[in-house]
């Protein structure tokens, strides 16, 4: 008897199988016919890998969101997360956006001089830089390489201003670096709540931090002057959309004062990994939470528009987006934060420059 090695959970990840990317031909599914059987056949260990990119600003142009640069340190993230709308970007590597998006990392060791590079050419115009929007910039394996660390050392010396949007509690490591860009109004930052449910939590998104974790995350930040938001994201219908308000309700008491959500979007081939995933571990809501999405999505698993994607439309889209704004309002996460200052930036004379004339 041969079974299939990807059917069911494995322990410490988020998706349940590894389905091939769209670009490729083919697809292949493991499998164990019982014969020289290793006891350690479903783990899955990560794997870093060397990310010898030459660039390293990622530039959008898109209306919805609130930023035209990025900088992401790392290619895939271990979190896990299944909802993980960067997923689908494995395909480009010829890897799938399932267990191979969080177990085949790929690290950007150059990110700071890379940086330095571009943000010294003579026509660069300075705005903030989005820091870890793709995939998590404080991802495990950070605790080790330090990417992000040293790209916020650029930034700093540079005066340049960033934001973040993280669901790490990692994110407190470089406190000493965000408070003091944070008194030169240099750096906004949001958390990522999704749910108060730590076994939740650990189903939705393995390898982050815990919920209260995030919480004492966003304590922390705002004690120290850093202006500190949270994001409900995604709001999935009949998993955790019952628990909007409270998020915001605990990140609000923990010293937030913006607020953010997101319904959940399911691009490209992470229709089929989110609905094997739900199939899996909730089998008496698959259908409710699949005919909920399609009612926000005009029948479709997936809206592409702009506008729309982060939203949907219909009753419940609607339902949802009122309660945000209520609780939003009542717990006055809808303040008015300063604009972040571009008007400081200027690069530091490097080795070799003539000193300026004053």
């Amino acid at each position: 008897m041969i079974d299939a090695l990807t059917d069911a959970p494995r322990k410490g990840r988020g998706a349940v199988g590894n389905p091939a990317g769209r670009f490729e031909l083919e697809d292949r599914v493991a499998a164990d016919d019982g014969w020289w059987r290793d006891p350690d056949v479903r783990r899955l260990e990560t794997v870093l890998t060397r990310d010898s990119t030459r660039t390293i600003i990622a530039r959008n142009d898109s209306p919805d969101i609130p930023f035209d640069r990025s900088v992401n340190p790392y290619r895939g993230c271990e979190h896990g997360c299944v909802y993980c709308f960067a997923r689908p970007t494995h395909s480009y590597l010829g890897l799938s956006p399932g267990l191979d998006f969080e177990s085949r990392i790929f690290f950007k060791p150059d990110a700071a001089g890379l940086l330095e590079t571009e943000l010294r050419k003579p026509n660069y115009q300075c705005k903030p830089i989005a820091l870890g929007v793709n995939t998590d910039a404080y991802q495990p394996a950070e605790r080790e390489l330090g990417i992000t660390r040293a790209v916020l050392e650029v930034l700093s010396r540079y005066d340049h201003p960033v934001s973040f949007i993280t669901k790490s509690a990692g994110i407190l490591r470089d406190l000493d670096i965000l408070s003091s860009m944070a008194e030169r109004n240099l750096v906004h930052a949001f958390l990522s709540v999704t749910t108060l449910d730590p076994k939740l939590a650990r189903t939705m998104e393995p390898r982050a931090a815990r919920p209260d974790k995030r919480l004492e995350a966003i304590r922390q930040l705002s004690a120290a002057g850093i202006p500190t938001g949270v994001m409900a994201a995604p709001m999935i219908p009949a998993i955790n959309d019952q628990e909007l308000e409270n998020i915001l309700e605990a990140a609000a008491g923990a010293g937030a004062t913006r607020a953010g959500y997101i319904l959940l979007r399911l691009p490209w081939e992470l229709k089929e990994v989110f609905s094997e995933w739900l199939c899996a571990h909730f089998p008496d809501r698959a259908q409710k939470a699949e005919t909920l999405i399609r009612s926000c999505r005009q029948g479709k698993l997936n809206q592409a528009g702009f506008g729309r994607r982060m939203r949907g439309d219909g009753p419940y889209a609607a339902l949802l987006n009122d309660r945000f704004k209520i609780a939003e309002r009542r717990l006055g996460l809808d303040r008015t934060w300063h604009e972040l200052d571009s008007s400081r930036f200027a690069p530091p004379p490097a080795p070799g420059d003539q000193l300026t004339l004053i």
